[in-house]
């Protein structure tokens, strides 16, 4: 063997080795546990957080000593250090402050989080870490790793700390709020140091002295979101010499302080949003011919932005658009503008708004055409004539709003039958159109909202709706209905939340479960309701049913199950006895109308209830002295306890209600002088004390 071949057996044989060495060679493994400087600081944290009502950081325990298997928390696989922090709190869209309350961490977020150096992702929104100062922790400018920050729906104020352009690979932040006083910025050149940013919102965040913000969003290249709603922006009609992000794709500009003409806006020449909001500014005039250029549109919110007009040609090559939301402008003829949209959106378009336009003419038989529609909005215009059958072609459809307009003729089975996917369904106030479905008709849908009002839907009780046992809210108000309340009435609509009955001519009784029910509102005034009121829902807050044959007294316990009561009207009944002092319970309560029935004794002695602001008892039999708990009733402006038998001196403290602009207390038994104090009732407008024993000067 030669040297040469020698040389390449031994090369041979070492590569062999090699390849054996790396195949028996071990897979790198993950770090037993996280480190323990990292983990000292997630627990220096969890200090820091006084509530945690969904447990979110029960996982976070010194004796669990691989803080990368705790809750929220990711490490690197290779090293172990902490990368991403996951302790938002998931809220649906549109959240109550109750909802809020019980799911949020709440505390301060503590520097001991600068030891987590490798941290890329920190989600901490929804929740309040806001501590005693409530301020944006700029130590966050420090984690120079950061790629996403999010702490929108965090109650934050003071001002964005500057710091977070210290971030240099940030390419997502979020320090939006969704409603009340938020953060505010006089300065956001800081934007201009993060280069990779690709996601930015503000919403909420006062710019209100910045008037340069669109040169500095300018600068931001890769921008591909911007959110700027409720900023308090004053002006949008810059111009550039270069239009720099030309990526971006989704701009938010609603709901802020434009008062300009709308041609002369700079982001008319963004050919590449997807995404354009600008509802809630004033930004009057004609739309420009550029907007027919932005073909990538699939979202164009421009409602409530006063009188604005829209040329339907420009919406011709939109053919991209899902979502086109253009209420409240200007008059418009909709055989003209649904011909537009047919150019090229029939199959296309899932959301049409084209409220309060005061559009004309009658709704063509082109819009069963529009078959991937899941919302259509033409409330509140001035449409006229019939519904055409081709509605049922719109199978997708899911709310469907044509009230407020000038209807006529007759929705029927075959408008309805096609429509499976409907969930709401607004009619009322067309008083011409009539319901004209069979008894024995089973719909295909089950409906969530149904609004009839002042349409024609009796004179029987309609059987169509027993099937709707998922109603959240039903409006049949002045329908005609001569009926008797159905057998299933209450038990169909016990997921109710609003039932809306009033002015019609029904009869039967309130069911003696209802306390049951999930409602809270019930408007039942002006029908033939007999019976005696019955222990009422514990979430209700408003209850009308005046002008109807309630009989009886009133349970002990009837008031006080419904404890968050704000308005009550049970007046023009034959209610009798005394007034139960479980009356006194409803603490919220703001309006009380118990006129016009035979109550009789003293008013219960109610203390805390200080949020009245209409107390109405007049033509009954009660007696004893002017209820001593009104004192505190700052706000009271409306006050009538004539026509009873009360007696006794009128108070001086009734000239301490600064609001009252009604006093009638006529037809009583009041007796001694008239306070002095009744002269600081500057804003009272109606004054009746005749027919009592009241004698001296007037003051």
């Amino acid at each position: 063997m030669d040297p040469t071949q020698q040389f390449l057996l031994f090369l041979l044989v070492g590569v062999a080795a090699t390849l054996s060495l790396a195949t028996n060679s071990p897979v790198p493994q993950r770090p037993a546990g996280c480190t323990p400087r990292e983990r000292e600081a997630l627990l220096a944290f969890k200090r820091g957080i006084t509530n945690d009502p969904a447990g979110r950081l029960a996982s976070w325990k010194r004796g669990n000593h691989d803080c990368c298997r705790w809750r929220g928390v990711q490490c690197s696989n290779l090293t172990g250090h902490v990368l991403e922090l996951h302790l938002q709190n998931n809220l649906p869209e549109y959240y109550s402050d109750f909802e809020f309350k019980v799911t949020a961490l709440v505390g301060k977020i503590t520097t001991p989080l600068l030891a987590l150096e490798h941290l890329e992702h920190l989600d901490l929104s929804n929740n309040n870490l806001t501590g005693p100062a409530g301020r944006f922790p700029g130590f966050i400018g420090s984690l120079r790793n950061l790629i996403y920050v999010n702490f929108s729906g965090m109650p934050l104020t003071g001002m964005v700390p500057p710091q977070l352009g210290n971030l240099t690979k940030l390419q997502y932040l979020d320090l939006s709020r969704g409603n009340g006083i938020g953060m505010y910025s006089t300065d956001i050149q800081w934007l201009t140091h993060l280069p990779s940013l690709r996601y930015l919102d503000l919403s909420n965040v006062n710019l209100s002295r910045i008037s340069d913000w669109p040169r500095v969003m300018n600068m931001n290249a890769d921008l591909r979101a911007l959110y700027l709603s409720s900023c308090a922006l004053t002006s949008a009609s810059q111009s550039f010499s270069h239009l720099n992000f030309t990526r971006l794709e989704k701009l938010d500009l609603s709901d802020n302080d434009f008062n300009q003409p709308l041609a002369s806006c700079w982001f008319w020449n963004l050919t590449s949003l997807t995404y354009l909001d600008l509802i809630m500014n004033i930004l009057p005039g004609q739309f420009p011919d550029s907007l027919g250029d932005m073909k990538a549109l699939q979202v164009f919110r421009f409602s409530s932005n006063g009188h604005s007009i829209i040329m339907p040609n420009l919406l011709r090559n939109l053919c991209n658009l899902e979502i086109l939301d253009l209420g409240s402008l200007s008059s418009c003829n909709i055989t003209e503008l649904l011909d537009s949209l047919m150019h090229c959106l029939t199959k296309r378009i899932r959301k049409l708004y084209l409220w309060d336009n005061n559009i004309t003419g009658t709704l063509p038989t082109g819009v069963g055409k529009f078959t991937s529609l899941d919302t259509l909005d033409l409330s509140h215009n001035q449409l006229t004539g019939s519904v055409p059958y081709e509605i049922s072609m719109l199978t997708s459809l899911a709310k469907i709003d044509l009230s407020l307009n000038n209807l006529t003729g007759e929705i029927t089975e075959k408008h309805l039958a096609g429509l499976k996917s409907l969930k709401t369904i607004d009619l009322s106030s067309n008083q011409y159109l009539k319901i004209v479905v069979g008894p024995e008709w089973q719909p295909p849908f089950r409906l969530e909202v149904a609004r009839f009002g002042s349409c024609q839907l009796g004179p029987m009780f309609p059987s169509w709706l027993q099937w709707m046992v998922n109603i959240k809210e039903l409006d049949i108000w002045s329908t005609g209905i001569t009926d008797q309340l159905p057998h299933w009435f209450w038990t169909t609509f016990s997921k109710a939340t609003d039932l809306v009955i009033s002015s019609n001519n029904i009869s039967g009784s309130l069911p003696a479960n209802m306390e049951t029910m999930s409602l809270e509102r019930l408007y039942l005034g002006s029908n033939q309701i007999t019976g005696v009121i019955p222990i009422l829902p514990p979430n209700l807050t408003l209850l009308e049913i005046q002008n109807n044959m309630l009989s009886g007294s009133v349970a002990s316990k009837t008031f006080g199950s419904a404890p968050q009561l704000g308005f009550m009207d049970l007046s023009s009944n034959n209610i009798k006895g005394h007034i139960p002092g479980s009356i006194c319970e409803l603490q919220h309560l703001q309006y009380l109308n118990l006129a016009n029935n035979h109550l009789e004794g003293e008013f219960p002695q109610c203390i805390g209830m200080t949020e009245l602001q209409h107390f109405i008892l007049n033509n009954n039999s009660l007696s004893g002295k002017v209820p001593s708990f009104l004192k505190g009733c700052k706000q009271l402006k409306y006050l009538d306890l004539s026509q009873n038998k009360f007696h006794g001196r009128l108070p001086s403290w009734i000239g301490n209600f600064s609001e009252v602009q009604i006093l009638i207390l006529n037809n009583n038994s009041f007796s001694g002088h008239i306070p002095t104090s009744i002269t600081n009732l500057a804003k009272l407008a109606r004054l009746n004390l005749a027919n009592n024993n009241i004698s001296g000067v007037l003051p």
